[in-house]
């Protein structure tokens, strides 16, 4: 019997991590005064950060890695959000925060999220001139996957678009 357990308890310890890629820009999207590290008060350095907001949710409920490279010459800070991001209240419903993982340019975090939970990664700089592009690495080790959540408007423009195509065909 533990011998079994000993083959059980290997085997999951080398299920290979499922791993997606998000990308984005930051450049010239709106401003906030973005939270500090650990949600504990507001920037006096990003008072103006440039922003961008990925919507998601998991669909298992575990433990998922994130690692965002900022692509050039520029400090990345990411966070993410439950059930809302409001960028006035940049305080509330923060779940995780990081500045530098290792080192200036990355950023990341590994958190426990939850199936059915809607979600907000936020991509910003450090400081007020920090913006670029960006590439976040996710990775889950429960097998789950991150499902990105168009923002609002998005699927009825995608539906106009389809619609304006089929009368055209006609």
């Amino acid at each position: 019997m533990k011998k079994l357990l000993a083959i059980v308890a290997l085997s999951l310890a080398t299920t290979p991590a499922l791993a997606q890629t998000l990308f984005g820009n930051t450049t010239g999207k709106p401003t906030y005064n973005r939270a500090l590290q650990g949600f504990s008060g507001l920037s006096g350095v990003g008072t103006a950060t440039h922003y961008e907001v990925i919507a998601f949710t998991v669909t298992v409920t575990g433990s998922y890695s994130w690692q965002n490279t900022a692509t050039g010459l520029w400090d990345n800070f990411t966070f993410i959000y439950q059930n809302s991001f409001n960028p006035a209240a940049a305080l509330v419903n923060g779940v995780a925060s990081n500045d530098d993982n290792p080192s200036i340019g990355l950023s990341g975090f590994s958190v426990a999220l939850t199936a059915g939970t809607s979600y907000y990664y936020v991509v910003t700089g450090f400081g007020n001139n920090d913006q670029g592009a960006w590439r976040a690495d996710i990775s889950s080790t429960s097998g789950g996957q991150v499902t990105v959540v168009p923002a609002p408007g998005a699927s009825a423009l995608l539906g106009m678009g389809m619609l304006v195509a089929a009368r055209r065909r006609r």
